[in-house]
């Protein structure tokens, strides 16, 4: 049974969850913000294999469910005027625009249509992303797979040390400490880390069931044939260099959370991810505490385009840096976020002044997100309609 607290109104949320966990015997945490105020702080099911409980301030990796917080890192950074979307990256960072990458401009970067998702060109171990040098390096002599402004392509492992990089180049902090500092303990996080530090180690939960990563490309007839009946088009080949299964097999051990990759090892509780994206729907507010400005907030959740993404295969309503929303309630014209392999995510919508959040330890094997959290997403829409 789900500890915490809740508004009555939002049963269903709780609900949902309790049973989400007992059907994979797992655990798992949601939190929900209405108006700027948590109205569900909720957890439930175990930690681990031994079946420790879930404790309130348990910590999960969230995999891509990062690059949400990643992008607010640089929203930061625009809204002190230390960059802007329309800056060539190689403005700042001189050695990037080598290969034909001197034009590309940071929000082609943030809405993935820098071309540059080919992760598996450079990387000759997958032990490789957790070296930041070597990441580096690697972006630096990429060619983009295509002309950048002309295509969106999922930067599943590349995004987050591209912008990363950015961070660090104009505002002095690696993405570890500037999440620290700029987020976290300003609107008083208790558990947002991208690079965790040793001594949180005991908050992390065990991942309890695991996918077998291989399947998303051991099958590639059957993988364009399911896209095909859904009117989609993907390309295994290119799920294969952006998002190389072997990343995903090797995670684990310590040096695997310790080191920043902040395109998907990033450990959170749900609390600290919806207070983050309730703060930003708030309009880059929330408890007398101001992260970015209304401005800012409305540049960074504006829709910069609705093509087919080439590796996700459907239209991802790409903000900059975050994508939109869908519930199982409804579609949030106005919302953006950013889902997790594994079915993690966090999402805030202005309109409804809404943010929700769901961390958890039963992985599925959905790249972008599963109908879990869009479950949950849609029972906290209803309560509040």
């Amino acid at each position: 049974m789900a500890q915490g607290t809740w508004e009555p109104g939002f049963d269903e949320v709780v609900a949902l969850l309790d049973a989400q966990v007992a059907e994979s015997g797992s655990g798992g945490a949601v939190c929900v913000y209405h108006r700027g105020r948590p109205v569900v702080d909720a957890w439930s099911g175990v930690a681990d294999r031994a079946g420790s409980p879930w404790q309130s301030d348990s910590l999960a990796v969230s995999y891509s469910t990062t690059k949400g917080v990643t992008s607010t890192a640089l929203h930061i950074c625009v809204d002190r005027n230390l960059v802007d979307y329309d800056d060539r990256v190689a403005d700042h960072w001189p050695e990037f625009g080598q290969h034909g990458k001197g034009s590309i401009t940071v929000r082609q970067v943030l809405c993935h249509e820098a071309g540059m998702y080919d992760v598996k060109s450079f990387l000759d171990r997958p032990e490789q992303i957790l070296d930041w040098g070597v990441m580096i390096a690697g972006l630096e002599g990429m060619t983009p797979a295509f002309e950048p402004g002309t295509k969106n392509g999922y930067h599943a492992v590349t995004f987050g040390f591209i912008v990363g990089e950015i961070v660090r180049r104009v505002s002095g902090l690696g993405i570890t400490d500037f999440v620290r500092t700029q987020i976290a303990e300003p609107l008083g996080l208790d558990g947002c880390y991208v690079g965790l530090p040793p001594t949180e180690h005991g908050r992390l939960v065990e991942t309890i069931t695991s996918p077998d990563a291989g399947e998303l490309t051991r099958d590639p007839a059957a993988m364009v044939r399911i896209a095909a009946q859904l009117g989609l088009t993907i390309s295994p080949e290119l799920i294969a260099v952006a998002l190389p299964p072997e990343i995903l097999t090797a995670r684990g051990g310590d040096e695997w959370v310790e080191q920043p990759m902040p395109s998907g090892n990033g450990c959170f509780t749900a609390r600290s991810l919806a207070r983050m994206y309730a703060c930003l729907a708030g309009g880059g507010e929330l408890d007398g505490v101001r992260l970015v400005s209304d401005k800012t907030v409305e540049r960074a959740i504006e829709t910069q385009n609705n093509r087919p993404d080439l590796i996700l295969g459907f239209p991802m309503q790409w903000r900059l840096g975050y994508h939109g929303v869908l519930t199982s309630a409804a579609v949030l014209p106005r919302g953006f976020g950013h889902n997790g392999y594994g079915g993690s995510g966090a999402w805030g919508d202005p309109e409804r002044e809404l943010a929700v959040a769901y961390t958890l330890n039963a992985l599925g094997d959905a790249i972008a997100g599963d109908t879990r959290f869009m479950d949950i997403g849609g029972a906290a829409v209803r309560a509040i309609e």
